[in-house]
């Protein structure tokens, strides 16, 4: 198969780290996306040992080559004072836009930079004039298919560090994720209004959840991920503004939780509406983790501050098996569900949870849940 490889350095990108490249890069994708060489590859090579500063920018599909590589060997760098986005949309950072076949990869790494925005973040900060809660996700793909990102290194994103969106048929593999623990709301992937996509051999330890998982979501799979710190892995928030949630078809096997704020979560808002069905957690350890398994259709901003509503998403038909390892709180199995729209079809198989202080006993904690239990499941299930 045919390949051109085209380098960002002739297109006039500068590797000293203060020189904004956004137009090079942006020429060469063009040239790239642009140009038809028949069954063959485009690629586009960042090369090793030079840092590229990039302001905000979105690479624009659909492109003529039916397959384009982009090569990061070297680093790109996000700016890092937030009046860099006045005028623009301070959700993005770095943005593919309907570009099928686009597989991104190598040994480089993506830093966004974000304690420009940490610093001024509402959660942290809310007597803070000016203070903002939204903030840039390091990269977007939307409205893409059949593409991948495999093997890079991104760290301190603003918020997100990926966010896969609107998307059928993508792969994130041996990619590793990291920021501060500290840090406010940074996920480390997070997928809405997609399909068919896989997450796995990658490490994800950021401030909040390592993947989330929101509405309109089909066929999510991850395995053989490392997570911590962080809040683990959220199926959630769902239903949030009393939108309408259809998930379904969700694996997560073979993952690691250590130290984290939760393990396998699956987190509801009243107010919404809709079904959330099909989902399996199997061969998960948890290392000294809060709420290892934990359910809440009652999700609010602040616990307890949310009057209960007659309304909520159905959740049914969710697997547990083979979960063993150490809780940090007493209560180590919770499902917290709707009184309104109970939990059902839940089965809890081969599950071995003790304490992770020595001396105390963990327990399970159930409101309107309704499932089953197979062989041995301690703490005992509260059905």
């Amino acid at each position: 198969m045919k390949s051109e490889i085209v380098d960002i350095s002739d297109f006039g990108a500068v590797g000293d780290g203060t020189a904004d490249s956004s137009k090079a890069f942006l020429k060469a994708w063009n040239f790239v996306c642009s140009r038809e060489i028949g069954n063959g590859v485009r690629v586009i090579f960042v090369p090793e040992n030079q840092t590229f500063l990039l302001h905000p920018v979105t690479f624009n599909g659909p492109c003529k080559a039916k397959e384009i590589k982009f090569l990061i060997m070297g680093r790109i760098i996000s700016p890092v004072s937030p009046k860099t986005w006045e005028g623009l949309d301070q959700a993005k950072w770095l943005t593919f836009y309907k570009v099928s076949g686009l597989k991104i990869k190598d040994s480089g790494e993506i830093d966004g930079r974000g304690w420009g925005w940490w610093n001024q973040s509402c959660r942290d900060h809310p007597r803070l004039e000016g203070c903002t809660s939204l903030a840039p996700t390091a990269m977007i793909f939307e409205s893409c298919k059949t593409s991948s990102l495999s093997q890079v290194r991104l760290i301190n994103s603003s918020q997100t560090h990926v966010l896969i969106r609107g998307t059928d048929g993508f792969i994130v593999d041996h990619v590793k994720i990291t920021a501060p623990e500290t840090s406010p709301n940074i996920d480390g992937i997070h997928i809405i209004s997609a399909s068919n996509i896989f997450i796995r051999n990658s490490i994800i330890g950021t401030g909040d959840d390592s993947v989330s998982i929101g509405d309109h979501t089909t066929n999510i799979h991850i395995s053989h991920v490392k997570c911590g710190p962080g809040h683990g892995i959220s199926i959630g928030s769902l239903g949030r503004s009393g939108n309408v949630v259809q998930v379904q078809n969700t694996r997560v096997n073979t993952v690691t939780f250590k130290g984290t704020t939760n393990g396998a979560r699956i987190k509801t808002w009243q107010v919404g509406k809709g079904y959330f069905r099909g989902v399996m957690f199997e061969n998960l350890f948890f290392n000294s983790v809060k709420n290892p398994i934990i359910i809440d259709q009652n999700y609010c901003n602040v616990r307890g501050a949310c009057k209960e509503l007659e309304t909520g998403v159905q959740i049914r038909d969710v697997v547990y098996t083979n979960l063993w390892g150490t809780s940090s709180t007493e209560v180590a199995i919770t499902l917290n569900c709707s009184r309104s729209v109970s939990c059902t079809g839940l089965l809890l198989q081969s599950i071995m949870l003790k304490s992770s202080i020595t001396g105390k006993n963990v327990r399970s904690s159930c409101i309107n849940a309704h499932g089953a239990a197979i062989g041995v499941v301690q703490p005992a299930p509260c059905f």
